[in-house]
């Protein structure tokens, strides 16, 4: 059961790796004979933490990555996969082990000292994804005869520790309420009648927008609605490779010409991988692989969102009935499974254009959101 005190230590220690420092991990029997892991992210690796790890051993670090990062390296083929540990060997730089974890690379058939990720190692893991961070972790085993050391940093509070059982309450309590923050209006070139709701998550590390177009009383029945998660490149830069801007200001003008509706600006960059991972991933997609891959080459699966901060602004709205303004069949579940009547749903297309037609046709083959529609008009050069 998750309690305050293990929820402030879990979340500690995210805000250590935030930073670029090291935790220590430790498991239920943690003690002079069990001492724990010390891990850091691959993300924030520096020359300073392998220093660090190498005090506590000399030759060999450990590297973790997420079962699907260790299925797209070759390194397991069973369902369900699991998360893999390797042995990193000699010098090794900060640069090397975050391309081990991040290049569109196989390593089958070779020596890196692969075994399933211990306990300690998945509970890293998880405070990597949490963070956005990406889902890499290093570290080196402590061992009972170095307890006088470590034990020196933990009592000047250099390093925290924090133990598997507080890193997997938290990781199983990852459902997102928001509470209302502000608002105000906000006139926009679509929709010129338009008032932006500002929700926090409870954990503080994001905010939601609720872009209310028209008067509320006088919404139609059922109300109009998008959940829209936010894309820096192409919402405000213009991005040819998505279709996400085009769609935002599609569904804007869409609402001022119905008599109104909600936008819901859902802070879930890349599908919930974040900005710099998203980045990584158009590389990938530029060196060939599609959205689904490149995703899965980071270690993240096909989709990593999830709607419950969005379901919590439509209950706060008072919204219960909708026209859902989507080609998403996953967010269409997730507004029915939330008790919320999906009424009807509309389609929402960008144009198609050499830039985005593999990652239209990805997310139609791979994904099934409807979009036989917009792919039967073909690719409008640019």
């Amino acid at each position: 059961m998750l309690t305050v005190g293990s929820m402030h230590e879990a979340e500690r220690a995210l805000f250590e790796l935030r930073q670029g420092r090291p935790l220590l991990v430790a498991g239920a029997r943690s003690g002079a004979g069990d001492p724990g892991m010390l891990l850091a992210t691959v993300e924030n690796l520096t020359a300073d933490t392998i220093e660090l790890f190498r005090q506590y051993d000399a030759t060999t670090l450990r590297v973790v990555v997420t079962p699907h990062r260790a299925r797209a390296m070759g390194l397991v083929n069973e369902e369900p996969a699991r998360a893999r540990s390797l042995r990193v060997q000699g010098e090794t730089a900060p640069e090397r082990i975050r391309q081990l974890c991040s290049a569109a690379t196989t390593y089958a058939g070779k020596d890196l000292g692969v075994r399933p990720a211990t306990r300690l190692e998945v509970g890293g893991l998880a405070l990597a994804r949490l963070g956005q961070f990406l889902p890499a972790v290093v570290g080196v085993q402590v061992r009972p005869e170095q307890c006088d050391t470590l034990n020196a940093l933990l009592a000047t509070g250099s390093i925290l520790s924090v133990t598997t059982a507080q890193i997997e309450s938290m990781a199983e309590n990852v459902r997102a309420t928001v509470t209302y923050v502000s608002e105000g209006p906000v006139p926009l070139a679509d929709a010129e009648h338009a008032r932006f709701m500002v929700f926090r998550e409870a954990n503080g590390l994001l905010e939601h927008v609720a872009v209310l177009i028209g008067d509320p009383e006088r919404w139609p029945d059922p109300v109009p609605v998008r959940l829209h998660s936010a894309c820096l490149t192409g919402d405000l830069f213009g991005s040819l490779r998505c279709d996400c801007g085009e769609q935002l200001r599609g569904s804007l003008r869409a609402f001022a010409s119905q008599g109104g509706g909600v936008l819901l600006y859902l802070s879930q960059e890349g599908r919930m991988i974040g900005l710099g991972n998203k980045l990584r991933a158009y590389s990938l997609q530029h060196a060939g692989l599609d959205t689904v891959d490149a995703d899965e080459m980071l270690g993240f699966g096909a989709d990593e969102r999830g709607y419950d901060a969005a379901m919590d602004m439509l209950r706060y709205l008072g919204v219960t009935r909708v026209r859902l303004l989507t080609n998403n069949p996953e967010k269409v579940n997730a507004v029915r499974e939330a008790g919320i009547q999906v009424v009807d749903r509309r389609p929402l297309f960008g144009t198609l254009n050499r830039h985005n037609l593999r990652y239209v046709k990805a997310k139609a083959d791979r994904a099934g959101h409807w979009l036989d529609e917009m792919l039967a008009g073909g690719a409008v050069d640019k």
